[in-house]
């Protein structure tokens, strides 16, 4: 009789990275921080608009899915109380799809984290700011072709396929 191989896994604890992204320059900016929050997006938020372009730029715009360190309108008043030319834009819920900075989260997910073979955490805060540096030199614009049109359509079918099936339409 075989006996179970039992796999003994270990935690060496966790980070979290915070990232902007440019989408016209495909500039990555991320920061480690030990957990996320509404104080460690304000230090990633005041990283990069404390820099060249965005501190003398007329308007940068934020998009943003949901997430609980930068949702709401609190979220919106904070953004613009500390940085005027900065505009907090949330997706809608379940549309993070759309924001770019979440195919460039998807390949770090591929190149960088998986498999998670980390000895510690300084060891994957180490490769993500080592990815990110890397990114930087290398990385060209996304050949983005989802137009405003193509969502607006997209939605008008999603809308139709909900009261076909009896559901509530989106908002």
């Amino acid at each position: 009789m075989m006996r179970p191989t039992e796999f003994e896994y270990e935690r060496h604890g966790t980070v979290a990275y915070l990232a902007a992204y440019d989408v016209h320059r495909a500039h990555l900016m991320g920061r480690i921080e030990p957990t996320t929050g509404i104080a460690p997006f304000a230090a990633l938020a005041n990283q990069v608009m404390s820099q060249e372009p965005y501190a003398s730029a007329r308007r940068v715009f934020w998009v943003a899915d949901n997430g609980s360190s930068h949702r709401g309108q609190a979220s919106v008043r904070r953004l613009a109380a500390a940085w005027p030319n900065a505009t907090l834009v949330h997706l809608p819920v379940h549309a993070s799809w759309v924001n770019q900075i979440e195919i460039v989260f998807s390949v770090i997910q591929r190149k960088v984290i998986t498999p998670a073979d980390f000895k510690d955490s300084d060891a994957l805060a180490a490769r993500l700011l080592a990815f990110q540096e890397r990114y930087n030199a290398t990385a060209a614009p996304f050949d983005w072709k989802f137009t405003r049109a193509k969502l607006n359509d997209l939605c008008k079918r999603i809308d139709a396929h909900r009261d076909r099936a009896g559901l509530p339409l989106a908002a």
